[in-house]
């Protein structure tokens, strides 16, 4: 009989020391043939997955599960999962009942669970599926979870709208004492980020108290009585005190990483921004200027780096433009399907402030939810976008092009992708020929129009690059878009020997000078 762990990679060690016989599994020898399937299953899938197995759930997970689930690895491996999540077993727990009872599969989203998996309960937010397994009866064995961490997006989406809202209060602030009384309700409405926060002027400050020793130049953080404290400073000079520092606890559910230090520098930099105001134009380009940094920084945080498949080289690119407040709705997503095709998105939603980026942050996660579930060609995918846009209510209208590569048994590679409405992708072959895939043009999204959308299909020899971008670095002022994607294709043709990353370089170095719009760029290459 084959070697249940054989694909279990880095956890294969692990797998071996359990005494599975002391399980609810029993010996690994007398595992049912569903339990080895879907074993082989999960083993062999690259998105975070477990079985939770057997009348105490057992867990039984692969490689990528593991890192979310932190310092309960290893013991959670073979380990009753009530044990292993108590912490948040009345959340889950009802849930794995319910498919386990035969009421059907589960889907949620960006759940918030506090989860003990670095020695303290740690605020993450999860996006999962529980779906029944069933044994050659018909019976239902046990439950298989698909699981994405969403925590860095959901603490990002967070952060930019205190942010955005902390800029909108300082605008008129035209001296210190109106900056606290416009930006204290604001900060005090945050409190999992700044659980109790106060802006401390010079003269309220101890003398004798010196400052704790910072982490880096503009934000310190000591641990007291009380619990952590974060300092930050307003002003800038040395540090005798005589400047105006912002106080907050730092929330007991989160780790002092480098994102939460910088949501503090970026505060600190609002609130700094404001007491600096010398008039309203003044006042109206710094608070632009800080938005924009604001929305850049954590714009990008909703931009997961995209995955590196063994066939195929991926490299993305976000080049926001210009001078101002200018929250982008351009986005990029580059993923593998549970079934192994390589996922790469390219869209644009309409507008340029905080509700296209939402928009945008809400489409990429219903399109990456839909993807999984239906595992379906990019144009079934599209449509069932499209439905869920119209059934969610989500007010935007983008265009989107979406592609799957996949590999066959003989090693060939096939890219199929459907195009709502957007520029069409750019074909490099390796003898140095350029063409637009271009096809019927469909319409975009967010349309009442209910359309009929078609997937179109290009095999991918080795050394062939596809190049997926936003109208933003081919439209110019006083050209047609027809003119940019001749230049495009004219500069391409000095791109063949290129890397991925490489014509990323190459193309934004071209283009960025003119261009009057934000950037997006994802370019594949099909590895020999």
């Amino acid at each position: 009989m084959t070697e249940p762990f054989a694909a279990a990679g880095t956890l294969r060690d692990a797998y071996q020391r359990v005494d599975w016989a002391a399980t609810s599994l029993g010996p690994v020898a007398s595992w049912s043939p569903a339990l080895r399937a879907a074993l082989d299953l999960t083993l062999h899938t690259r998105a975070p997955v477990t079985l939770l197995w057997g009348s105490d759930h057992v867990l039984v997970y692969n490689e990528a599960y593991a890192p979310m689930i932190g310092d309960k690895h290893p013991a959670a491996l073979g380990a009753p999962a009530a044990k292993v999540f108590a912490e948040i077993w009345s959340t889950i727990g009802p849930m794995l009942d319910a498919v386990l009872a035969g009421r059907g599969a589960t889907w949620v989203e960006d759940l918030r669970l506090l989860m003990d998996r670095r020695g303290f309960l740690e605020e993450t937010y999860f996006t999962f599926s529980y779906s029944a397994v069933h044994d050659s009866d018909g019976r239902i064995a046990g439950a298989i979870d698909i699981a994405s961490e969403t925590t860095a997006q959901v603490l990002g989406r967070r952060r930019l709208a205190l942010l955005g809202r902390l800029n909108d209060q300082l605008t008129d602030a035209e001296d210190v004492e109106q900056l606290i009384e416009h930006a204290l309700p604001v900060l005090r409405s945050a409190p999992d980020d700044l659980p109790g926060v106060e802006i401390v002027l010079p003269e309220d400050q101890v003398p004798t108290a010196a400052w704790p020793a910072p982490l880096d130049r503009d934000v310190a953080v000591e641990t007291t009585e009380a619990g952590r404290i974060a300092r930050i400073r307003l002003t800038g000079g040395d540090r005798d005190r005589s400047e105006v520092v912002l106080v907050s606890r730092v929330s007991p559910h989160l780790a002092v990483d480098e994102e939460y230090l910088r949501f503090f520098r970026l505060l600190g930099a609002a609130l700094a921004q404001g007491l600096h105001r010398a008039g309203v134009r003044q006042a109206e380009r710094r608070a632009t200027a800080m938005e924009r940094e604001l929305a850049e920084a954590l714009q990008r945080s909703l931009l997961a780096p995209p995955v590196q498949p063994e066939h195929t080289e991926v490299a993305v690119r976000y080049q926001p433009v210009g001078e101002g407040a200018h929250i982008g709705g351009d986005w990029y997503d580059a993923f593998t399907l549970p079934d192994g095709r390589v996922t790469i998105v390219v869209g644009d939603v309409t507008g340029h402030d905080r509700r296209a980026a939402a928009a945008m942050s809400e489409i990429r996660s219903l399109l990456r939810g839909i993807s999984y579930a239906l595992l379906k060609s990019p144009a079934l995918v599209l449509t069932g976008l499209q439905e869920a846009m119209r059934g969610f209510a989500v007010d935007a209208f983008a265009t989107v092009v979406l592609a799957q590569i996949e590999r066959e048994d003989h090693g060939t590679r096939t890219l199929r992708w459907s195009n709502a409405g957007h520029p069409p992708p750019v074909l490099l072959a390796p003898d140095g020929s350029v063409r637009l895939l271009e096809a019927r043009p469909e319409t975009l999204l967010g349309t009442r129009e209910r359309t009929v959308r078609t997937d179109h299909q290009v095999q991918l020899l080795p050394g062939t690059s596809v190049i997926f971008y936003t109208d933003g670095l081919v439209e110019r002022r006083g050209a047609t878009l027809d003119d940019g994607l001749r230049e495009l294709t004219r500069v391409l043709q000095d791109c063949t020997a290129m890397t991925a990353e490489q014509i990323c370089d190459h193309l934004l170095g071209y283009f960025s000078q003119d261009t009057e719009d934000d950037v997006v760029l994802a370019v594949l290459r099909a590895r020999s």
